[in-house]
């Protein structure tokens, strides 16, 4: 055996004093040389030395970072190259599926919260009010998660309280079984408010933990195989002397007694089966990024038998829930179940002692064959078809998750860190490789503004203009929109999944309500503009040097010929700059795939025709602008922007002029400024001179004086009028021109308000509307009248409590206009009012006292 002594001219012993010559402070870098140099003649013993230095790189891993979950690495830019050979098996999406807009709500605290709110006992799912339903689908919402159904662990419980909080309940991620909680309805409950949703487009989604399960669940009782486990203690340290958690006198669960003292955290825990005499210490639940998820017992993945019931449980879970958020999902990829529990020799050290039971590729591959999420994917498409997969998956598996494997949505946390950090470069370069990678991948992302692992929305993005443009992102990005518990409110509380109530008496932010009414919820009622991808196009926001401004989201999108545009600035300072050629964006063909860019005018499918004119309607201001089509193709368009503004443009649609060139000679006029009505403009320009005319005699002082006074003479009750001209003045006057009007209308033939523009200058339309029409049946009494539709709207008719009423006001108004347009004098209204006066509004009470 020459392992090169002779030509190296050094002894035996320098040899093997070798590798602590050369790196006399680390056994680590001892032991890399040793193989680096010995290698080919250690063979077996290699194996042994890899699993040393696994050990070693335990022992120095940061365990215990935090108290979150394994989250995506803030700041990273998603890319695609890790996956470009991977696989493409994209699971198709029901009809349904593009345009859910989530709403997540932790199941106790809402019903404590709708308890205080409604000041009545709701403690179970078929005692939320419908009105809290029928809120839900006003906004937009057609899904609801409901976090924490299942039955908890009561091992879990006791822990949170032994840990400080007398009140918790058990974690609703350390689950007994799932079968819905008896406390909170069951399934009859469940029932209930299935049914009640479905009536309103609402489809309930609910979580699947199929990781782990509870430290003291129904299989840890009974089937203790499924789990992954060893029959000695990991590390000699460990101690069980602490009480028993378990509830089933044949089983002992007992947590290792440092997780109370809070200076250790131990990867196991112990179960004793009192009948068979057997112990077994239990691995933890665990991603490799924290402590041990102390409260569950994480299945072994590698025994077949378990996988099969983990698949039954999802499939029992997908006949009852259209959706199903699958908690901690990326730890269940095969890499990492590997990674985790079965590391290859010389690649451990995540969890503490599991490079003991290092294997290698070949043994891990028979042991696993297939993705597990694979193999659920294709079950659910046989077996529960129309059930949407949701999974919560980081370590950017994001694009493996939905491209390869086949879930319908994966989590996309970017979208919140890097927004809310700002890093809006790397969020927008994130976009872009995506969608010249697979835009596919894009559509199938869940955007998050926060969830329940992280800090509220408000404590994130405050309530201002940021907010919402981050919150318009959300909705108007392909993609599936999650809201979470307390967002819309700006609640400022962050819900522990073990909490039953709400801790802080906070009040519902009605300036943010009102913010989400105008700004938000329209939108999401138009998902199906915004949620594909096919005809999304993102654009770079080139400022006045040639440079792009990735502080600037702006973005187009297409569905069934309604466009849309959309732009928003995070960042604090203003920005002025020019979109016009999309980002390269991945197009698949029949035949080939090819990437392209899109100019903003082929996306509105614009003419390069300087007779044509695009007009756009700004969402925020509600003004309609025009736009030279030939210009946007020529240059593009140019948007300004205040720091955190956003800009929505709907109703998209292009004309072409008209000979006259009214559009060219408005879009001149108005110079880039939005108005409220272009067909408004168009036939002002349209009538010219009749219009100006028609609008200066009416509006001019000498009408108003001179005509109130000529129709005043006539009035044979002038007599009581003296103390309240003033005050009748103004109706008069009104009451006045929509006589004339209506006379003028008759005469020409033709409806004078809306083809003179006559609504435009302060006439009051209604009035002259029901001028017209009480001309039109001067025959009819007033008991006859007040039972015409059109009267009872102008009286204000309505119902409450079983009883029609009518509205005082409107009531004398149009008792006035009446009187005036009959001729009669005010003579009756005394009468008329006395009436009014002893039906006390009641409707049918007023027509039997008319005669």
């Amino acid at each position: 055996m020459d392992i090169g002594i002779k030509k190296q001219g050094k002894s035996l012993y320098d040899l093997l004093r070798a590798p602590a010559i050369e790196h006399p402070n680390s056994l680590v870098d001892q032991l890399n040389y040793i193989i680096e140099h010995w290698g080919v003649v250690l063979s077996d013993f290699n194996l042994k030395i890899l699993k040393s230095l696994d050990s070693i790189k335990e022992e120095y891993s940061p365990s215990f970072c935090g108290d979150g979950g394994g989250g995506a690495a803030p700041g990273v830019t998603q890319t695609y190259n890790h996956i470009e050979d991977d696989i493409e098996n994209f699971t198709t999406d029901k009809h349904w599926m593009p345009n859910v807009m989530l709403m997540a709500k932790s199941a106790m605290v809402w019903l404590d919260q709708l308890s205080k709110k409604y000041k009545i006992e709701i403690k179970t799912l078929d005692q939320i009010p419908d009105i809290e339903l029928d809120t839900l689908r006003d906004q937009g919402f057609n899904g609801l998660w409901l976090i924490g159904l299942w039955n908890r662990s009561e091992a879990s419980k006791k822990i949170k309280k032994k840990c400080g909080n007398p009140e918790a309940e058990a974690s609703a991620y350390s689950l007994y079984n799932y079968d819905v909680n008896e406390g909170l309805g069951g399934w009859s409950g469940l029932d209930d408010l299935k049914t009640r949703c479905a009536k309103r487009g609402i489809r309930l989604a609910s979580d699947m933990v199929p990781n782990h399960t509870g430290i003291d669940s129904e299989w840890v009782r009974s089937k203790p195989d499924f789990f992954i486990q060893s029959e000695h203690p990991p590390f000699p340290t460990y101690t069980f002397n602490d009480e028993n958690l378990s509830d089933d006198p044949n089983i002992g669960i007992y947590l290792e007694d440092h997780y109370y003292s809070k200076n250790d955290a131990s990867v196991v825990f112990k179960r004793v089966d009192f009948n068979q005499g057997d112990t077994r210490y239990i691995y933890h639940g665990n991603d490799g990024t924290m402590m041990p998820w102390n409260d569950t017992a994480q299945i072994n993945f590698l025994n077949p038998e378990a996988r099969e019931a983990v698949i039954q449980d999802i499939l029992h879970v997908a006949r009852n829930f259209p959706i199903i958020r699958f908690d901690a999902a990326m730890t269940l990829a095969k890499k990492h179940i590997q990674r985790l529990w079965f590391p290859q020799p010389g690649h451990g050290g995540d969890i503490a002692s599991r490079s003991d039971y290092a294997m290698s590729q070949e043994d891990f591959d028979r042991a696993i064959p297939k993705e597990f999420w694979r193999e659920v994917v294709d079950r659910i498409a046989v077996e529960a078809p129309d059930t949407l997969l949701l999974a919560e998956a980081f370590w950017m598996l994001e694009g493996y998750f939905v491209r390869t494997l086949g879930m319908h949505r994966v989590y996309n946390s970017a979208f919140m860190n890097m927004l809310k950090k700002e890093e809006n470069e790397k969020y927008r370069h994130s976009i872009i490789n995506t969608i010249k990678f697979d835009p596919d991948i894009l559509k199938r992302y869940v955007n998050f503004m926060n969830n329940p692992d992280e800090d509220t929305a408000f404590a994130q993005f405050g309530s201002g203009d940021k907010y919402f443009g981050v919150c318009t992102l959300m909705i108007t990005l392909p993609g599936l929109p999650m809201f979470g518990h307390g967002q819309i409110e700006g609640y400022k509380e962050k819900y522990g999944m073990e909490y039953s109530k709400a801790y802080w008496d906070e009040d519902v932010d009605q300036g943010l309500v009102e913010g989400h009414n105008h700004l938000i919820f329209p939108l999401m009622k138009k998902r199906e503009i915004f949620s594909e991808v096919e005809n999304f196009n993102l654009y770079p926001f080139i400022d006045g040097n040639g440079n792009v401004n990735n502080n600037v989201f702006a973005y187009t999108n297409n569905y069934n010929g309604e466009h849309s545009l959309v732009l928003y600035n995070n960042c604090s300072n203003k920005s002025g700059g020019w979109i016009n050629h999309s980002e390269e964006k991945l197009v698949k063909g029949r035949e080939d795939r090819y990437t392209t860019s899109t100019r903003l005018a082929k996306s509105f499918n614009l003419h390069f025709d300087s007779s044509y004119f695009t007009m756009l309607t700004n969402q925020r201001d509600g003004l309609t602008y025009i736009r030279s089509s030939k210009q946007i193709a020529e240059e593009g368009m140019f948007f300004g922007l205040n720091g955190y503004e956003t800009q929505v443009f709907l109703n998209i649609y292009e004309i072409k002029d008209v000979k006259e060139g009214y559009y060219a000679k408005l879009h001149h006029e108005l110079n880039g400024v939005g108005v409220e009505n272009v067909n408004l403009e168009i036939r002002k320009l349209a009538l010219g001179e009749i219009y100006t005319l028609t609008k200066e005699f009416f509006m001019s002082k000498e009408f108003s004086e001179k005509m109130v006074e000529e129709y005043l003479i006539h009035i044979k009750a002038k007599k009581v009028l003296p103390k309240i001209i003033k005050k009748l003045e103004k109706e008069e006057l009104v009451l006045l021109k929509a006589t004339l009007i209506s006379e003028i209308s008759k005469e020409l033939k033709i409806d004078i308000i809306d083809d003179w523009l006559f609504s435009s200058f302060c006439i009051n339309v209604p009035t002259v509307k029901l001028v017209t029409y009480l001309r039109k049946h001067k025959k009819l009494t007033l008991k006859e009248l007040f039972n015409k539709d059109k009267i009872k709207e102008s009286i204000g008719v309505h119902e409450y409590n079983d009883i029609i009423w009518f509205d005082k006001d409107k009531f004398t108004q149009t008792l006035n206009v009446i009187l005036k347009v009959r001729g009669k004098t005010f003579t009756p209204i005394k009468k008329l009012l006395t009436i009014m006066e002893k039906s006390e509004y009641k409707f049918e009470d007023m027509l039997k006292l008319l005669k």
